[in-house]
């Protein structure tokens, strides 16, 4: 794989970013941390105002359409902070521009949209990234390192619970929140890095059988879920998701109970280590609250982490940690979620296309 892409080497590699709204300020102080090795060149918004308030903030250049940017070129990134629905077509044409592309979650809201912006990025001989910086934190990595060691044994149960605030105010901001086209629910969007943590983690899962409602909110799609998960080891987990908690975000948590090893990450965005215990005591396992963090948004710290694998992957140092195939693994989970919601039956994966 490394040698599939020519390298950016010898200088600092160039970035634009498209939609300058809520999350791209994570994107922007995560380029920030990197000043040797890379620059914000140009940014982009359809609301001038936005745009403008960004380009003059960092410096750079200010666009008013994808297309203007693309055509005027002098960066090697694209970056997609933009509405859900917006990333295949945006992905598309970046990539026929010769852009790399790094998209924010999820990837799409379709699956063959997915599958599009793969093909688009393999036949035009660039990369794709989906940001997936939750698996970057201090909290899971350590989970993830005893899974991958062998400490749980064979996993039984796995429990994700997401209760989060999205007032209906938020739904109103922007016309596009909490549409099917643009946006999808709380499993497509809010929880989207929870569903890629239960695949991530845990591995293959073999079917779902999941609810969804609309209890409060005034969108078309889900505000609140819940999904059954089987796992091919034979495993079993759940996600209970709401944006209904009241007055505020309440807890982002993974509970993992194993053969020979109990775990459990709490706090608003699993970012506290609960309870940690394995039948193989190690001394590190003495230092494990140190993994836990505050944190002042359900984002967490992941991003420039996840960025630093961006920056060396571009300069062949290494391969993405989440590229566009690792991308469609989560998107397939939230599909099939969708499905088994709509369907009122279990959907069993891999889905045929």
């Amino acid at each position: 794989m490394l040698n599939k892409y020519k390298p950016i080497v010898g200088r600092k590699i160039k970035f634009a970013l498209v939609g300058c709204g809520r999350i791209a300020v994570n994107h922007f102080s995560s380029l920030e941390q990197y000043p040797s090795e890379c620059e914000l060149v140009a940014v982009c918004d359809i609301q001038s105002e936005r745009a403008n308030a960004a380009a003059e903030k960092y410096a750079v250049k200010a666009y008013y359409s994808l297309d203007a940017m693309l055509d005027a070129g002098g960066f090697d990134v694209v970056i997609l902070t933009t509405p859900s629905g917006l990333h295949p077509f945006q992905t598309i044409i970046c990539a026929e521009a010769g852009y790399h592309v790094v998209t924010e979650k999820p990837m799409a809201t379709k699956m063959m949209d997915g599958i599009e912006m793969l093909k688009a990025c393999d036949k035009a001989g660039v990369r794709l990234f989906v940001v997936k910086q939750n698996r970057q934190n201090a909290t899971i990595q350590m989970v993830k390192k005893t899974i991958d060691e062998g400490r749980f044994g064979r996993i039984y149960s796995v429990a994700c619970n997401v209760f989060w605030a999205r007032p209906q105010a938020y739904y109103d901001h922007d016309e596009w929140r909490g549409t099917w086209e643009f946006d999808g629910g709380a499993f497509m969007n809010q929880a989207s890095h929870y569903v890629d943590l239960m695949e991530w983690l845990v591995g293959s899962v073999e079917s779902v059988q999941s609810y969804t409602a609309t209890l409060a909110r005034n969108i078309e799609t889900e505000d609140s879920g819940v999904v059954a998960i089987k796992y091919r080891s034979g495993a079993l987990g759940t996600m209970n998701v709401s944006m209904l908690t009241y007055p505020k975000n309440l807890e982002g948590s993974l509970t993992i109970l194993g053969e020979k090893g109990t775990v459990r990450i709490g706090g608003v965005a699993v970012n506290e280590i609960n309870h940690w215990e394995f039948e193989d005591k190690r001394s590190e396992d003495s230092g494990v609250t140190e993994a836990s963090y505050a944190t002042t948004s359900v984002y967490g710290f992941g991003h420039p982490l996840y960025y630093a694998n961006v920056i060396e992957t571009l300069q062949g140092k290494c391969d993405p940690l989440t590229d566009g195939r690792e991308g469609l693994k989560s998107l397939e989970l939230l599909i099939a979620i969708y499905m088994s919601a709509r369907d009122g039956k279990k959907v069993s994966l891999p889905l045929v296309y």
